[in-house]
């Protein structure tokens, strides 16, 4: 079998034995959606950049401590999970908007001091659009933490109930609950908006 086939925990496995190669293929695998991950929690592109990096530089002094108990996965996300919460700790007093920062956790995502009114109908719909992602946007980062976390790694990565149950150590049930607490506040939040929804159909 070669590496590109083999399971997340064989190659691991293989990169505690010494194979490099092996590294990189789990690399290939996970850089990306971890990237999404972590973007989508601390909208800056250059520091989720870094905390990807992070993530796999644990990996590589921390291989010996995986067990096997859960998906390789799993750990993956929990370290993400951890360096985003303790990213937010030292954020917490300075949560301001900066005209320079970008207003989505998109690449590429326009400033607050770059959007200017245009008068055509097509802009009109485009700065709808843009103004809802904002809010969208800001109303995930306003949620609490554990119902963050949880919304994030259901609907950005897909992953089930039961994987984001070992990775934030809760029962299952638990998080379930989470994720409802989550969509009700979103939808709450988000109500004033359903006009612009109706405007972009």
């Amino acid at each position: 079998m070669t590496l590109p086939e083999e399971t997340d925990e064989a190659l691991l496995g293989r990169f505690q034995a010494g194979e490099a190669e092996a590294f990189e293929v789990l690399l290939g695998r996970y850089e990306r959606p971890l990237y999404n991950f972590i973007l989508r929690s601390v909208r800056d592109p250059e520091r989720a950049a870094d905390l990807v990096q992070e993530v796999f530089l644990r990996v590589i002094q921390r291989s010996e401590q995986f067990q096997g108990q859960s998906k390789l996965s799993t750990w993956l996300y929990s370290i993400a999970r951890n360096l985003c919460i303790d990213h937010g700790r030292r954020m917490v007093f300075r949560r301001h908007r900066s005209l320079d920062a970008p207003t989505s956790a998109e690449e590429g995502a326009r400033t607050l001091g770059d959007q200017v009114a245009a008068a055509t109908p097509e802009a009109d719909r485009d700065a709808i659009a843009r103004r809802l992602r904002e809010e969208i946007a800001l109303a995930v980062e306003a949620l609490p933490d554990e119902q963050r976390d949880v919304f994030l790694m259901r609907q950005v990565q897909g992953l089930p109930f039961k994987e984001i149950a070992d990775i934030v150590g809760v029962p299952e049930n638990t998080v379930k609950s989470r994720m409802r607490y989550a969509l009700e506040r979103l939808q709450e939040a988000l109500a004033e908006y359903a006009d612009y929804l109706e405007d972009l159909r």
